[in-house]
C-alpha cells in the first residue's frame, strides 16, 4: 500500500496538472481540428491547430462549454481584416466554425462575378497553378488565386465558378460589433454570405485566432494498422503558421 503522504502528493500533482491544462485551454490556446473543406487551401481536412484565445480577449465563447458568465468581451483587441478565426455560430452560440474575416464593422461587402468587393473596391486576384486535391484517392482540380484585401493582406482562395448566388450577392453592411467571414474555398463554404445560416458574426462569438498547425493527417490511417499512423501524417504541414 502506498504511504498516505505519497498518495496525497500524487493526488495533488494530478489536480495541479489538470488545473494547468484547463487554464491553458481556457485562457491561452485551445486545440481544434478541421472536419470540412471550406477553408482549403489554407486549411485541409485532417489539420489540427491551436487557436489563440488571448489575442482578442475573452467572452462566453472563450469559456468551457460556452458558459455565459458575463456579457461582452474582456481585454484583447478586435480581429483584423484577413485573420482566420474560430467562432460560435450565431444562430445557436454552440457550433464552432472557422473562417476568414474579410469585413469589419461598418464595411460594405459584396461579391460580384466571383470577385469580393469591400467598400466599393475589388479585392486583387492573381492566378496561381491549379490546386490539386488528391487526398481521397482521386484528383480534383480547382482554380487557385492569391486574393489581396484592402491593406495588403494576401491569402490563397479556390474558385470553381463565377455564377450562382454566393458569387453574385446583395450588398451587406456590417453592423457595429460584428464581422463578415468567408471561407477560402469560396464555392464550398457556408459563411456570412448566407444571412440565415451564418450571417454577421458578433465579436463576442469569436473564440480566438487560428495560430499554428500542430498535426495533420490525410485520413488514410487505419487504427488496426499502426504503421499507417505514420504514413498518413502530412509532415510538411507540421508547425505551419495559419495565414
Amino acid at each position: 500500500m502506498q504511504p498516505r503522504s505519497g498518495l496525497l502528493e500524487t493526488v495533488k500533482t494530478l489536480v495541479s496538472a489538470v488545473a494547468i491544462a484547463l487554464g491553458i485551454r481556457t485562457f491561452l490556446f485551445e486545440p481544434f481540428n478541421i472536419p470540412s473543406a471550406s477553408m482549403v487551401p489554407t486549411l485541409l481536412i485532417g489539420d489540427y491547430l491551436f487557436v489563440s484565445k488571448f489575442t482578442y480577449g475573452y467572452s462566453f465563447a472563450s469559456l468551457p462549454y460556452g458558459l455565459k458568465l458575463f456579457d461582452g468581451r474582456i481585454a484583447g483587441s478586435a480581429p483584423e481584416r484577413g485573420d482566420v478565426v474560430v467562432f460560435k455560430l450565431p444562430r445557436d452560440d454552440k457550433t464552432d466554425y472557422i473562417k476568414r474575416v474579410v469585413g469589419l464593422p461598418g464595411d460594405r461587402i459584396r461579391v460580384t462575378g466571383g470577385v469580393l468587393h469591400i467598400n466599393g473596391e475589388a479585392a486583387g486576384l492573381r492566378r496561381l497553378p491549379d490546386f490539386v486535391d488528391d487526398d481521397r484517392g482521386f484528383a480534383l482540380r480547382y482554380a487557385q488565386f492569391v486574393e489581396t484585401l484592402p491593406g495588403g493582406r494576401e491569402h490563397r482562395i479556390l474558385k470553381m465558378t463565377n455564377e450562382g448566388a454566393y458569387n453574385n450577392t446583395q450588398e451587406y453592411v456590417v453592423p457595429a460589433g460584428h464581422f463578415f467571414a468567408m471561407g477560402d474555398h469560396r464555392d464550398n463554404s457556408q459563411d456570412s454570405r448566407d444571412l440565415q445560416a451564418v450571417g454577421f458574426v458578433p465579436f463576442e462569438n469569436i473564440v480566438g485566432r487560428a495560430q499554428i498547425l500542430f498535426f495533420s493527417t490525410d485520413g488514410s490511417a487505419n487504427l488496426l494498422l499502426p504503421w499507417t499512423w505514420f504514413t498518413a501524417a502530412r509532415y510538411s504541414r507540421l508547425l505551419d503558421a495559419v495565414r
